[in-house]
């Protein structure tokens, strides 16, 4: 019998002075950037911290940290690459992820498809494994007074 796990993941970052974030992978013109020791992004950093939870292997944080001056502005999607490896490593293989982009602005469906594409690709699994949703909160908290993005990521592994 197959070993099945699930993680789940939580990643949140502040805007500070800027012209654009990266969410998925993806550069997006916002009248703001993510207060970040790497790139920001919540998407993915929140997948690696799914990834590396399902496994018990630790987070995003023990792996990568910030007080490491080999991943400042780091490319969230190297650092991806690098738990998808550990996850392989371990004997598993990303299913399916389905994940929840938590912001007022900015508009995020013209963006979806090619941060699909991106998770699919870094992930080594098809599009249709991936799901990456955006929602508003109706101008409450801290998402809702445009102070920062946060998202929110479920994994499901399976052991080969």
């Amino acid at each position: 019998m197959s070993e099945i796990r699930i993680g789940q993941g939580y990643d949140v970052h502040a805007f500070t002075d800027g012209s654009a974030i990266t969410l998925g992978g993806v550069s997006i013109p916002h009248s703001r950037a993510f207060l970040a020791h790497s790139d920001g992004d919540v998407l993915i950093h929140a997948l690696c911290d799914a990834l590396l939870g399902a496994l018990a292997l630790g987070d995003i944080g023990q792996h990568f940290p910030d007080t490491d001056a080999a991943y400042k502005n780091a490319n969230s999607r190297d650092l991806l690459k690098q738990v998808v490896k550990l996850v392989h490593q371990q004997g598993y293989r990303l299913l399916n992820l389905d994940s929840t982009l938590v912001a007022q602005s900015p508009k995020m469906a013209g963006h979806i498809p090619k941060m699909c594409e991106n998770l699919a690709a870094d992930c080594q699994v098809l599009s249709s494994q991936v799901s990456v949703k955006a929602t508003t909160t109706e101008r409450l908290g801290f998402e809702g007074r445009e102070e920062g993005i946060s998202a929110q990521v479920i994994v499901l592994l399976k052991k080969l």
